[in-house]
């Protein structure tokens, strides 16, 4: 190696590592919870939704393990605009839904009203509500069963699966 390429290098590491505090400053939980797709209401039927669909049994239930969270922070990183604006229109018709059937919120209504309410979208004539339905179940099942207290407590996740079994036994010398 050359002496000129080396002092280089060591330039350029010195200098990425004196900028790296200043880059890692603003990574806090504040900010990296952030996410400016849905407004607090429609966080909160999002939650509803997600528990409606997942809920609490001898298991927590979705609202719990924040899987609500999840299909936002998807919606809002992997998913475009469109789709988004889609998403928040099949919220406020849900909502819509709620208030024309049983006059009340879906966040109001009982467990019996909310899955009367999702099997109505569901089971729509509408392409857009079943669309929102079908997108709103899977990331919901995506986001619970990806979460830390499924993979560790009920799938048993295994970060290196298999075992090494040699073919020569071992013995202490």
């Amino acid at each position: 190696m050359q002496r000129r390429t080396a002092l280089k290098n060591v330039a350029t590491t010195l200098a990425g590592l004196a900028a790296l505090p200043a880059w890692a400053n603003g990574w806090n939980q504040q900010q990296l919870s952030k996410t400016h797709f849905l407004t607090p209401a429609e966080d909160t039927l999002l939650a509803e939704v997600v528990e409606t669909i997942i809920p609490a049994t001898d298991t927590p239930g979705a609202k719990e393990l924040g899987v609500h969270r999840f299909v936002q922070k998807m919606l809002d990183d992997c998913y475009d605009q469109k789709a988004q604006e889609s998403f928040k229109a099949g919220l406020a018709a849900l909502d819509g839904f709620s208030q024309q059937i049983f006059k009340k919120p879906f966040a109001e209504g009982t467990a019996p009203q909310r899955i009367y309410i999702l099997e109505g979208t569901e089971l729509s004539d509408d392409p857009a509500k079943k669309a929102f339905f079908g997108m709103v179940k899977n990331l919901t099942i995506q986001g619970y069963m990806n979460s830390e207290y499924v993979m560790t407590n009920l799938t048993h996740y295994e970060m290196i699966p298999g075992r090494f079994h040699g073919c020569v036994p071992v013995e202490k010398a």
